[in-house]
């Protein structure tokens, strides 16, 4: 009786353990995709496709120290930020890590290629959340790489 309690125990812990859905190679896909949907929308300050791919909870954290709360406050930051710094956005995804099924975080090097042939190189980490069957941009950190 003890050998099948524990046995009972010990595979009860070992699927509460298991995730009830494993995130795919699609979700994957679909996060990079968002990620280059940001960056597209950046570059055309496409505020309507903005709109559509951030969280109305979304907060943006960018190298400045500014703190953008809020769908309305991030999407005029990004606008303005757009329109004061002119180039295109290259944000290349090299991780993708999970929390949980509907939760992930996309860590991305930021480039920002300016109109007089300068770089301006960055991180970035986007919190992206999952809404239905489509990947939403939550968050949003951006900072400059240390000097060492």
């Amino acid at each position: 009786m003890y050998g099948k309690t524990m046995i009972g125990s010990l595979l009860i812990a070992l699927l509460l353990s298991v995730p009830l859905k494993a995130q795919t190679i699609e979700d994957g896909k679909a996060i990079i995709q968002l990620v280059a949907q940001y960056a597209d929308a950046r570059d055309r300050i496409d505020t309507v496709l903005l709109k559509d791919i951030i969280t109305e909870d979304m907060d943006q954290l960018v190298s400045t120290g500014e703190w953008r709360h809020g769908k309305v406050a991030a999407i005029k930051g990004m606008a303005g930020s757009s329109r004061a710094n002119p180039g295109d956005r290259i944000l290349k995804v090299e991780r993708v890590r999970y929390m949980d099924e509907n939760v992930g975080l996309a860590d991305a090097r930021y480039i920002i290629k300016n109109e007089d042939g300068s770089e301006r190189k960055m991180w970035s980490t986007f919190v992206a959340v999952k809404k239905g069957n489509h990947w939403k941009i939550a968050a949003i950190r951006n900072m400059l790489p240390s000097e060492n």
